[in-house]
């Protein structure tokens, strides 16, 4: 089974887009907004605090905690959206189920919209942007290969399904864990936060499986959807969780940040 070494793929990233900003010589700044964050969102942001520091991009974070009002987060937005001296904004996903997410986001400009969850965003969903490399990875002909992605919700379905289409890279997503389309798929793709859900028995025998479930355990271990160990005698190629989609996400998340520059008004 060949193991997909996206931190290897985000360190050449990383290493480009510091060059370009250097050269460039803008002040960039991306404001991140929680609500409440759970493990893994923790984590995601540590992680973008971290590789946003090597490349000189401000963050600013603005923190809620789980009884803020969808008013008071929305009043920060539009906020942020008027501050010239802020290049990205992005809402740090998931947020509590008694807020509207969908309301939340379609606040932010769009020429500050780096998370590209918006309709008419110009900006690409870093996490569909990782997937659609590790593909390529994984094989130069889509011809005739059945792609099928098991999602949680319709939003990050249909945001893939076009995104990858662009590219001619058709795909079907189900949100139905028990499909029969799961293990029929050439290549899979798993974004449903379902730690070690995904076994061997469940998948076609040599497999491309993307998996970017992230999901923290009660003792703090990084899972994905795949259980690797199940699976390593049987799928052809594998995303890990630690070191696949993640590390990619957040470098092409700053990849955004450093092009709405571009976009933007103010800049």
């Amino acid at each position: 089974m060949k193991i997909f070494n996206g931190k290897k793929k985000a360190d050449e990233i990383l290493s480009d887009l510091e060059k370009r900003i250097k050269k460039d010589g803008k002040e960039l700044k991306l404001a991140v907004i929680s609500v409440s964050e759970d493990d893994a969102s923790k984590v995601f942001i540590k992680n973008k605090k971290k590789a946003a520091e090597r490349l000189g991009i401000g963050i600013l974070h603005s923190r809620f905690n789980s009884k803020a009002g969808q008013e008071d987060i929305i009043r920060r937005i539009e906020s942020l959206n008027k501050n010239k001296k802020i290049t990205g904004i992005i809402v740090q996903l998931p947020l509590p189920g008694r807020l509207n997410e969908n309301k939340i986001i379609s606040k932010v400009n769009l020429e500050k919209d780096v998370d590209g969850f918006q309709k008419n965003s110009p900006f690409i969903p870093p996490l569909v942007s990782a997937i659609l490399l590790s593909l390529k990875a994984s094989s130069k002909n889509f011809k005739g290969k059945k792609i099928v992605a098991l999602v949680n919700s319709d939003f990050f379905g249909n945001a893939l399904k076009v995104s990858l289409g662009k590219e001619r890279i058709k795909i079907d997503y189900v949100k139905n864990k028990k499909s029969s389309k799961i293990k029929s798929a050439d290549i899979l793709i798993s974004v449903c936060g379902c730690p070690s859900y995904i076994k061997g028995d469940m998948i076609k025998n040599n497999a491309v499986l993307i998996d970017g479930g992230i999901v923290v355990s009660k003792e703090k271990k990084v899972l994905g959807d795949v259980d690797r160990e199940s699976v390593s005698g049987k799928a052809g190629f594998l995303t890990p969780v630690p070191g696949g989609l993640g590390p990619l996400t957040v470098v092409l998340l700053l990849k955004n940040v450093y092009y709405a520059s571009k976009y933007s008004k103010n800049n």
